[in-house]
């Protein structure tokens, strides 16, 4: 890389991407003081961007948007390094933008790419751009197009010279904790890991916005509760206790709360004499089928690869994806003939609501330990030395999982560790939390079996808790079988050397039927 000029000499940025993150974040990177410059491939956003920018009175920085992108990267040349961020889909559109202007890059330029991408495909363009002299940084940016307008949580990865370069501008931007004041960007780890670590972060997020729903569920369709007073019940446990401060809890109030009007949105959406906003949404989440996300498919592929038991991640994310293809699902709604979600008088409503705060929480708790023990595992494997901490730092504000009290209780144990801690669940002050709420988590799963209600996430975060939790498994009927049939071989109990052992084959089999 060329001398580093000094970052004060950096007084433009280039944005490619003009959807809601793209344009949030120029409005945002103006408002504190940078010009930037913004290009996309649809003059339709361009020009979409264009008008909000016009509309926004509290700009400091000049905007100015781009139809050609050659005339785009030259709006950059008067300074000592280009510094691009890329808010675009993942896959082909990235490589098909770089093809683009590669001959405008020149050593010593930085390009930020904020998209959901898959940490592979950054490693190959870190590889591709090396090369050049040209920086490529896997930056996960997460909060969704409001915090890329307000300050978003960053997660950058790849050259710690260059990303250490670019912190100040990120720093400024970003999202700050309430706790400490301290930016919600940090350097993560080299290569692929600032995106494996927002990878790992939507994975997380996919296990609590299943428990999310499912509460809802059952608290509307099971007890009958209204939407005013499910936001009543969400503001609350939002306000005080284990789910205090709980990004997903609190819009989940506003959600709640959302009346339709006679004039609707600034769209037309929400138009109505009465009634909710809620009640026009199809119970269809379809990003996994149009290939707009991948985060929460490649968090569960990576986990089973890498041997991490993430079950609560997992079930949320097939949740979502038996919801996509509807019109199948309908189909097989009259062929199955399934017993609805039953609606119940309960005596004590109120203590069965504590409950299901309860296991809430415990699921929350749970998509933690199984992603935070993802990233432990694909860092030792990678060589990345991601602190632990320094994830829980920057998902203090900005971010989707943003969860004080989990917060509060991990980051001091994460970033004083003397050693990356692989197992969550050996940490004492988590284990007291999962085993004083193991029976919330009961209860409300027996509660929904009986009810015919949804719960996978909370009812996978049971099972989660009874098989990582279990002395002897049933597993032990498996082994036995997979010998049988596969001579796969097995180690013997309470013998030394071989229990707990390794995980690896065992040293006996049995022939249990000649061949």
């Amino acid at each position: 890389m060329a001398p580093s000029p000094d970052i004060s000499e950096i007084k433009r940025i280039g944005i490619v991407g003009a959807g809601n993150m793209g344009t949030m974040m120029s409005l945002g990177f103006s408002e504190h003081g940078l010009d930037v410059s913004v290009w996309d491939v649809s003059e339709k956003n361009v020009d979409h961007a264009r008008k909000l920018a016009k509309q926004t009175k509290t700009l400091k920085g000049k905007i100015d948007h781009f139809e050609d992108i050659h005339e785009f990267t030259k709006s950059l040349n008067s300074q000592p390094r280009k510094i691009f961020i890329f808010s675009i889909t993942h896959g082909w559109p990235a490589d098909s933008v770089l093809e683009k202007i590669r001959g405008d890059l020149k050593e010593g330029d930085i390009i930020l790419d904020g998209g959901n991408e898959n940490y592979r495909t950054t490693e190959r363009r870190q590889r591709e751009m090396e090369a050049k002299g040209v920086k490529w940084i896997g930056m996960g940016v997460s909060g969704g197009y409001q915090s890329a307008r307000r300050g978003p949580s960053m997660s950058p990865g790849g050259d710690k010279e260059a990303v250490e370069f670019v912190l100040p501008l990120l720093e400024n931007f970003s999202a700050k904790s309430a706790k400490d004041g301290k930016p919600c960007v940090q350097y993560i780890g080299p290569r692929g890991a600032g995106h494996y670590v927002k990878m790992v972060h939507n994975g997380i997020e996919n296990g609590m916005l299943s428990a999310v729903c499912e509460v809802w569920n059952f608290l509307h369709r099971s007890l009958g509760l209204s939407y005013d007073e499910i936001g009543d019940i969400f503001e609350k446990w939002n306000a005080e206790g284990e789910l205090r401060n709980t990004y997903l809890i609190q819009i989940g109030s506003e959600i709640c709360k959302t009346k339709k009007t006679p004039e609707g949105d600034q769209h037309g959406e929400g138009k109505g004499k009465e009634g909710y906003v809620l009640d026009d949404v199809l119970d269809k989440v379809v990003q996994d089928d149009d290939n707009s996300e991948g985060t929460p498919f490649w968090t569960v592929m990576d986990a089973a690869q890498r041997h991490v038991s993430a079950p609560t991640i997992a079930t949320g994310h097939f949740f979502r994806v038996a919801s996509g293809n509807r019109a199948q699902r309908l189909k097989v709604v009259d062929n199955l003939q399934i017993p609805k979600p039953q609606q119940v008088d309960v005596k004590d409503k109120d203590a069965l609501i504590e409950t299901l705060r309860k296991a809430v929480y415990a699921s929350f708790l749970c998509s933690f330990c199984q992603g935070l023990e993802l990233i432990a595992r694909a860092s030792k494997d990678e060589g990345w030395d991601v602190n632990l901490g320094t994830c829980i730092q920057i998902w203090r504000a900005g971010c989707i999982i943003q969860e004080d009290h989990i917060a509060d209780m991990l980051e001091p144990i994460l970033v004083k560790a003397k050693e990356p801690i692989m197992n969550l669940k050996l940490v004492d002050e988590v284990a007291v939390d999962l085993r004083d709420n193991y029976d919330a988590l009961k209860q409300i799963t027996l509660k929904a079996v009986e009810w015919d209600t949804y719960v996978p996430a909370i009812s996978a975060s049971l099972e989660y808790l009874k098989y990582t939790g279990g002395g002897m498994l049933a597993m032990q009927f498996m082994e036995a079988e997979m010998d049988f049939f596969g001579a796969h071989a097995y180690d013997r109990p309470n013998v030394k050397g071989e229990d707990p052992g390794k995980t690896s084959k065992g040293t006996h089999h049995y022939e249990w039927r000649p061949a």
